[in-house]
């Protein structure tokens, strides 16, 4: 079988793929491990001045793996504690990162690319966060990337609905920083990765550094009775539904219980 992540260097850009196209991208244990070891094994190398991550094939990344959710929706941990470690450690590695998002980036996806410190997006791009859809609420923090990248109206809109907005939509909403054709996306995405490549590290780094202090006050906001309605969710018999509906490919039906 074929890695699930894979990693390269090359003039100062490491670019991190995930390689599970037949499942569009969608983010499984070994998805999970893999970007948690090399974001990890990234960060004190000296020769990185910036990280891409992409992913192979039609889909950027699904969000979380629905079979793993679903064989682990009523377990005692939380779910989502994996996910939202990760993206803190990508949104506070010292290295700028660029996502290059070609096509869906839903859910844990949508996640994935918003704590990136930027992202190019072709025409062919969605963003969405279909968790109402599954029955299940967005984790504070999550939900908390969002408002701070596209204000609390949108992130309402897009949460409420549950239904995916396109590229043109993204980048007018301040999701995206560029937006360019399909073929276009991989030589503009490396033309920014090479002009950021090009300036001083310790610059980079400082200065990431300093934009998340500024907007560290986030971090003191108490939430863990938003976590009590995210806990209930996830194990209520609407979450079961939505995820066994999604697999099925059929519409669910929610009974509020």
């Amino acid at each position: 079988m074929a890695e699930e992540i894979l990693c390269s260097i090359d003039n100062g850009i490491a670019t991190i793929t995930m390689n599970r196209p037949e499942k569009r991208n969608a983010m499984n244990t070994a998805v999970l491990d893999g970007l948690e070891h090399y974001f990890g094994e990234l960060e004190n190398n000296t020769d990185v001045r910036v990280v891409v991550i992409r992913g192979e094939g039609r889909a950027f990344c699904s969000g979380l793996d629905l079979r793993e959710l679903s064989a682990r929706q009523q377990g005692e941990g939380d779910i989502e504690t994996g996910i939202i470690e990760l993206l803190k450690k990508i949104e506070e590695s010292r290295h700028p990162t660029v996502a290059m998002v070609q096509g869906d980036a839903l859910a844990g996806g949508c996640e994935l690319a918003l704590h990136c410190d930027l992202r190019v997006v072709s025409e062919a791009a969605q963003f969405g966060m279909p968790l109402a859809r599954l029955g299940l609420v967005v984790p504070f923090r999550l939900g908390q990337k969002l408002v701070e990248i596209i204000g609390p109206a949108f992130t309402k809109q897009i949460l409420f609905t549950g239904q995916p907005v396109d590229a043109q939509r993204a980048y007018e909403i301040g999701m995206a920083h560029q937006l360019v054709s399909a073929e276009e996306l991989e030589s503009a995405t490396m033309t920014l990765a090479q002009t950021i490549a090009l300036n001083a590290p310790l610059s980079l780094a400082g200065m990431k550094k300093g934009i998340l202090r500024m907007i560290s006050l986030r971090n003191s906001i108490e939430h863990e009775d938003i976590q009590t309605l995210v806990r209930q969710a996830r194990k209520s018999q609407d979450a079961q539904e939505g995820v066994r509906a999604m697999l099925e490919k059929r519409k669910p039906v929610f009974r509020g219980a």
